[in-house]
């Protein structure tokens, strides 16, 4: 058997993650070609079928899914075996891998980040944005140290800490019929066109329960993949919007936009930090998560 070589294993997990092998080129930034090649380089290798073709994309066989996670170990031993040599010649002392929801990236980390690598600049934070139903699977699966995600039934065995609280907020055109009051309930929205995120989104799948509480549903005129894109769309006339209030406020006089805030109990989120042990955590990783359970105390 040949030699297996990390980039391979780092591309083949990146497709199993992607569902297909074009969205796994694009994230890598090469072409699709290249990587499908290195698969079937890794299946020649290795004598068994690792992806099965399906009419949606691609996902594991049996064999694949065993190779993900022994990838998934060898390839964080590896970046280990880079942090501790590191510290001989740079000092660096630890490594933590944290992936979080587009709602804490946007409101709270870049400054708890910033902030944490000032006291403990000998340390590294390696940050990757995932859905909150993805957050928890990635540290249950070790594939990440630290996760910060939107309250959902997750059903791993994680701890948690507190983090944020967050309020979802509405918003419109100034010239929209709901951008008067200052405070509406979501089934007064219900008549009106939506903007709305992309279908795992933690918000999109709120906005489908209660809907579905209302015996009705939301019309998505069209979905967008950040927040950026969907206050754009918003001001374009396209629909109204449902974010959180703190993201709604950065763009809100740029795009001469109109903050609703809603009256269900649900518009207000909880945010929690997860990690699978604290105790087995290395202790770069217990810093972070100390520091960022500090910031609770600021929630608004």
């Amino acid at each position: 058997m040949a030699q297996l070589d990390p980039t391979s294993l780092k591309l083949f997990i990146r497709v199993v993650e992607e569902g297909t092998i074009a969205a796994a080129a694009e994230r890598e930034h090469i072409v699709a070609a290249a990587i499908s090649k290195r698969v079937s380089e890794l299946e020649a290798s290795l004598g068994v079928p690792l992806l099965r073709r399906t009419n949606k994309g691609v996902e594991p066989t049996a064999a694949g899914d065993a190779l993900l996670a022994l990838a998934r170990r060898a390839l964080h031993e590896l970046d280990d075996i880079g942090v501790q040599m590191a510290r001989y010649a740079t000092g660096a002392s630890g490594l933590v891998r944290v992936v979080a929801n587009v709602s804490s990236i946007v409101q709270f980390l870049p400054a708890e980040i910033k902030s944490f690598l000032s006291a403990h600049p000998h340390i590294q934070v390696r940050l990757e944005e995932k859905v909150s139903p993805l957050v928890t699977k990635a540290v249950a699966e070790n594939s990440a140290d630290v996760g910060i995600f939107t309250v959902v039934p997750h059903g791993y065995p994680l701890e948690t800490f507190p983090y944020h609280v967050d309020r979802l907020v509405v918003i419109t055109p100034r010239d929209h019929p709901l951008g008067t009051p200052s405070e509406i309930s979501f089934a007064q929205t219900l008549a009106y066109d939506y903007v709305g995120l992309h279908s795992d989104s933690a918000i999109n799948l709120q906005l489908s329960r209660a809907a579905n509480e209302q015996g009705r549903a939301v019309n998505l005129r069209i979905q967008v993949t950040s927040y950026d894109a969907l206050c754009l769309m918003v001001a374009a006339g396209l629909g109204i919007g449902i974010l959180p209030h703190a993201v709604a406020a950065q763009h809100a006089t740029r795009l001469d936009l109109h903050t609703v805030a809603l009256s269900d109990a649900w518009a207000q989120r909880e945010l929690r930090i997860c990690v699978r042990s604290f105790d087995a955590l290395p202790a770069a990783g217990k810093l972070l998560v100390t520091h960022l359970s500090r910031r609770a105390d600021a929630n608004p």
